[in-house]
């Protein structure tokens, strides 16, 4: 399976204290690749270093095979991003949103509309158009966060905690298109710091902890690092053995 995307030793500092730590990561094309961690570990840090939000006082991202950073304009084209913090306008119509999002890839016209017709049906969120960003529930606005950022068909997917404050229900859909736009073509990198979720979703796992990747591999891979009979074991437990931390303590 061909490499996507790949860390090396990416390195972020705040105020003298290093918040990612020499990371060395490997995404491979069509998988889902989850970053598991507590609040604080540096997923979102990561996250933005690896999308060019934020610049690495070390390290490189390398992406389609090419160093992002020097091909930016070139990459940025084949990535979506959806934040942890909503990335939409309150005061703009749902199809608004989605409009500007995707117009900055250059995407115009009839191409547009009919992409703008699709990320909405595709977010269930058809008969909705018309409404303002600033009138939707908590989930409907994360449905909408992801509209705005694959409208421009990327190739790879990253979700940074996307289920964060929301319904079951929505968290349930959420994961679902997650699913389908991986099935659909596309690679997908999920952070979250909810077990359940990375464990029902995801192809490999890598457990991070302050600003390290300590462990990875397949849930099975992961549990046996732990005991031999994985059917002993949850992933939670995996996690409080190898850190030495309770997930949700955070």
């Amino acid at each position: 399976m061909d490499t996507i995307l790949k860390t090396v030793d990416l390195t972020k500092k705040y105020d003298g204290r290093t918040v990612v730590d020499n990371l060395n990561i490997e995404i491979k094309k069509g998988e889902i690749f989850g970053l598991l961690g507590p609040n604080g570990a540096g997923k979102s840090t990561t996250m933005n270093m690896i999308c060019n939000i934020v610049k690495p006082d070390y390290g490189t991202v390398e992406f389609m095979g090419k160093d992002f950073r020097k091909n930016k304009k070139e990459l940025s084209k084949r990535l979506g991003y959806i934040p942890q913090n909503l990335a939409i306008h309150g005061s703009l119509k749902a199809w608004e949103n989605v409009e500007l999002f995707t117009s900055l890839y250059g995407i115009k016209g009839e191409e547009l509309k009919d992409r703008i017709d699709e990320s909405l049906e595709y977010v269930g969120l058809s008969e909705r158009r018309n409404d303002y960003a600033k009138n939707f529930s908590g989930g409907m606005k994360r449905r909408l966060n992801i509209a705005c950022a694959i409208g421009h068909h990327p190739d790879l997917l990253i979700f940074d905690e996307p289920t964060v404050g929301i319904d079951p229900q929505s968290r349930n859909f959420i994961l679902e298109k997650i699913k389908e736009s991986n099935k659909n073509g596309a690679t997908v990198i999920y952070t979250s710091h909810y077990m359940e979720e990375v464990e029902a979703i995801c192809s490999r796992i890598a457990i991070m902890d302050n600003g390290r990747v300590i462990a990875s591999g397949t849930s099975e891979e992961l549990k046996k690092l732990v005991v031999d009979d994985v059917e002993s074991i949850t992933l939670e437990e995996v996690f409080l053995t190898i850190t030495g931390k309770k997930l949700r303590d955070y």
